[in-house]
């Protein structure tokens, strides 16, 4: 079951928190991803989180793109907001539509 997010607490608590909830929201946001449209998984949300710390976040960029395919039908958009710094836009996009079907 895929559990509704309130945005802007998420991006709060992310701030209050130094990224720590941030990191928390990645992890959330990759498994729910994987649930909304299950033909396009990748990596759980741990292994995701692993896999960019691993990568020096190369595997983060990768990990927009399929955000974006997965929610949106369209990674383009995601992929370019993250390769010009405005990749945490991109949590706020995909917590939008996973919240759509999270209804």
């Amino acid at each position: 079951m895929i559990k509704k997010r309130n945005v802007g607490l998420a991006v709060l608590f992310t701030i209050i928190t130094f990224g720590i909830y941030g990191i928390y929201w990645f992890i959330c946001l990759t498994n729910d991803s994987n649930k909304v449209n299950p033909e396009q998984a990748t990596a759980s949300g741990g292994l995701a989180l692993l896999f960019t710390i691993i990568s020096f976040g190369i595997y983060g960029f990768y990990w927009n793109y399929k955000l974006g395919v997965k929610v949106a039908d369209g990674g383009a958009l995601y992929l370019i907001l993250s390769l010009i710094g405005f990749g945490w836009v991109n949590y706020i996009l995909g917590q939008l539509e996973i919240n759509k079907h999270a209804e």
